[in-house]
């Protein structure tokens, strides 16, 4: 894309492939599951423009970054290992960082465990929830019963891989455009029994939303046709292990600047309560809702989303 130029970068014994645009002071954008760098499309132009140094990852195990055999190596330790070692190969002290579904677990992790490091931070679509009383699994497991639950769906390696692999732009197309697995409120996804896949019920649409082309969609398919699931896969298979890693995310509060943005229609927010975030990161600034928004929030709204970063970035003292 015109501006974004990309190179790989060494960090934490792997190599992160990053996009990066513009001058300024550091902005990290990290992209959830299943994206890539290329999520931030709309964002590292305008950023960039508006005088900042904005880098884009491919995070661990997506796109041309390396892509570890072992489940552990997805752990959040390593990952934020990943990104301080990443901002000290770009020679920066500092960055805001920024981040979408679990790049935004990422974030706010980044911002609770390094403050050093990490002087604002902004999450999307999922919020800082702290640490769950028990280890995540058993919790879903408690909650969901005899439910479908696709994070419970996603624990046995190979299984979600297979299925998703299989025909890697009927996935996207379907994940991006259509009724995703992660979806609990969909009908077709509450009706699923255990044993039933991610896509179960559901089929790709034919007419994609006006913010996704065909070309869009064939960028993130030719990605994941390079790397495969599993890298993404397995930050899922790392929950319980990151609720042991990290015991401290149960009291540490997020004092940095903050900012939350979801769309209102995010099928996130039936089970990640926003209001719980509130008293863990006490300088959050705004938490806003866009009305009619789904959970690609950043494809979806750009213009809007890219406003709401330009004034939160602009606010921060230099």
């Amino acid at each position: 894309m015109p501006g974004i130029t990309h190179r790989v970068i060494e960090t934490n014994g792997i190599q992160l492939h990053v996009a990066e645009a513009g001058v300024g002071p550091l902005v990290l954008l990290l992209h959830g599951w299943p994206e890539s760098w290329y999520s931030w499309r709309h964002q590292i132009p305008a950023l960039a423009a508006a005088g900042f140094h904005v880098v884009a990852p491919d995070v661990r195990g997506y796109g041309r970054s390396t892509a570890p055999k072992e489940v552990e190596a997805y752990r959040m330790t390593e990952l934020l290992a990943d990104f301080v070692g990443l901002l000290d190969a770009l020679g920066e002290r500092t960055a805001v960082v920024v981040g979408h579904d679990w790049g935004a677990a990422m974030a706010w992790t980044c911002a609770a465990l390094h403050p050093e490091r990490f002087r604002a931070v902004v999450g999307m679509s999922v919020p800082h929830l702290g640490r769950s009383p028990m280890p995540p699994m058993e919790l879903f497991r408690n909650i969901f019963k005899d439910r479908w639950f696709y994070m419970l769906y996603f624990q046995e390696p190979g299984v979600a891989e297979a299925e998703l692999e299989a025909d890697i732009p009927r996935t996207m197309r379907t994940l991006l455009a259509g009724t995703p697995g992660f979806d609990v409120t969909a009908e077709a996804v509450r009706s699923r029994k255990p044993g039933d896949g991610f896509f179960t019920g559901v089929e790709p649409p034919e007419k994609l939303p006006s913010w996704l082309t065909e070309e869009d969609l064939a960028f993130f398919s030719k990605e994941f046709a390079r790397s495969g699931f599993r890298g993404g896969l397995n930050r899922y298979r790392n929950m319980d292990r990151d609720w042991a890693d990290l015991p401290e995310l149960a009291t540490v509060k997020i004092e940095q600047p903050a900012l939350f943005l979801v769309g209102e229609q995010d099928p996130g927010r039936a089970f990640a309560p926003v209001e719980h975030m509130k008293p863990l990161v006490p300088h959050l600034r705004e938490m806003r809702i866009l009305p009619g928004a789904g959970h690609w929030i950043q494809q979806e709204r750009p213009d809007e989303v890219n406003a709401a970063l330009l004034s939160f970035l602009k606010s921060l003292p230099g």
